[in-house]
């Protein structure tokens, strides 16, 4: 039996393949863009007729139809590695569990048995001559969830590009058990909005970058935003080592700033693990020789950011306090993101012989009544979830400036911190920092 035939021997419909999963079963979708919409359709249709299912994915960016169709959860149960705004809807509303964890070791939650899978169903690239499915967009932790599975469904859509891997990049038909074919667009992300807030913070960030650096940016209007300034900047011959490749790197590599020429390791070569942006950015993507995919376990882990000679990673978070612990996933106790990356770059950022990582937030909302509330609190009390502990508080940005954290005692950190609140919350932290016996007498005021 050659390749087509065996293809052939095992393509099912959507709803013929679904009828593997069993009561109790442990599904996993994978994680982003290999989504597998047709699948996670007819599976939603046994909604009543089979019970205690968990499903397990991450970052949804279309609307999920076993939560969507099954609002009681009599039949299945919705996890998540990690959280886009539709996830949070879904755990406001109760209809999913976030599953705390850190990017670099979700592989090994799969290997050591901790999350089991009964039935995988990913979606990948048409099958090549040799029978052969690329993973396309998302490399993470797909090849350790899929040596896991005890069932192996492949939702097949020409829409999802070929990108070439460092390791781990493709499924041969005779590992799989059934194949349906779909032709879905994939999900995609707007390039994102930059406020004015995202530009000034983008702009205090920008003195720090120069010529050779690696960049890891995160997702949102701040990154994007960063992306422009350096495009239409005089910088030259960066490189890309990422988590997650979004629509701010297009327009780097576009503006031949990006070359990957001078990166210590993977020359040549722009590194991430999984990516969300436009069409735009999948279609350059695709059989696209400058750009490799990678596990987590590689891209995530401190061992190999400290091979970079100049790393700088720019993310986002949601609060602080003046003690320098950060909060990147809660809102007291209301889930909003997860811990991703965050702590593995801030790590190797510092690890990292000439390395940087910079975490931005607004420095305070304005409520609905026109209330001002500082994002940076004299002690987190109310249920936030500490992503970066004290210790490892690395370069904090708001739109007020950069707070320098490393090797800083309690005082400094407190007037660092306090330099870039909102000045209108400035003094209600000095007094909270005096009451908390970490304002020094000296310091200005």
């Amino acid at each position: 039996m050659n390749v087509y035939e065996e293809y052939r021997a095992k393509l099912r419909t959507a709803e013929e393949a679904v009828k593997v999963v069993k009561d109790g079963d442990w599904v996993d979708y994978s994680q982003t863009c290999s989504f597998p919409e047709a699948l996670d359709r007819a599976l939603a249709g046994r909604v009543g007729e089979v019970k205690d299912v968990k499903v397990r994915h991450a970052i949804s960016m279309k609307p999920v139809q076993i939560v969507e169709q099954d609002p009681n959860q009599e039949s299945f149960t919705y996890n998540l590695w990690h959280t886009s705004g539709l996830d949070r809807k879904y755990c406001d509303q109760g209809r999913a569990y976030y599953s705390p964890m850190l990017f670099r070791h979700c592989g090994r939650y799969y290997t050591k048995g901790f999350a089991p899978v009964d039935v995988a169903m990913i979606t990948v690239a048409p099958m090549d001559e040799h029978g052969n499915f690329n993973y396309g967009l998302t490399n993470c932790c797909l090849q350790e969830m899929l040596d896991q599975a005890k069932t192996i469904i492949l939702e097949v859509n020409p829409n999802m590009p070929k990108i070439y891997g460092k390791c781990t990049d493709h499924i041969h038909i005779s590992q799989v058990d059934y194949v349906v074919e779909s032709d879905a667009e994939l999900a995609t992300t707007p390039v994102g909005k930059a406020s004015d807030i995202d530009k000034q913070i983008a702009e205090y960030i920008f003195p720090y970058l120069e010529d050779g650096i690696t960049l890891q940016l995160g997702i949102g209007g701040m990154p994007d935003c960063l992306g422009m300034l350096i495009a239409e900047s005089d910088l030259k011959d960066l490189g890309m080592h990422t988590e997650l490749m979004s629509n701010g790197y297009l327009k780097l590599y576009q503006s031949g700033k990006m070359t990957d020429r001078r990166k210590n390791i993977d020359k040549g070569k722009g590194v991430f693990s999984i990516c969300s942006g436009s069409r735009e950015l999948y279609d350059f993507l695709n059989e696209n020789q400058m750009i490799v995919s990678a596990p987590m376990a590689y891209v995530n882990d401190p061992a190999t950011l400290r091979q970079h000679e100049k790393f700088v990673s720019i993310n986002s978070c949601i609060s602080m306090d003046l003690y320098g612990q950060v909060c990147s996933e809660t809102a007291g106790t209301r889930h909003i993101s997860g811990t991703g990356g965050q702590l593995d770059f801030v790590t190797g950022g510092l690890e990292c012989p000439n390395g940087k990582a910079f975490l931005a937030f607004p420095s305070s909302r304005v409520d609905k009544e026109g209330n001002r509330h500082s994002n940076i609190f004299p002690k987190f009390t109310q249920g936030d979830v500490i992503t970066t502990p004290r210790t490892q508080a690395p370069y904090m940005v708001t739109e007020y400036g950069v707070a320098v954290l490393p090797g800083k005692a309690t005082w400094q950190r407190a007037e660092a911190i306090i330099d870039i609140a909102h000045p209108d919350c400035r003094e209600d932290l000095i007094k909270a920092a005096e009451e908390q016996r970490i304002w020094r007498r000296s310091n200005k005021r």
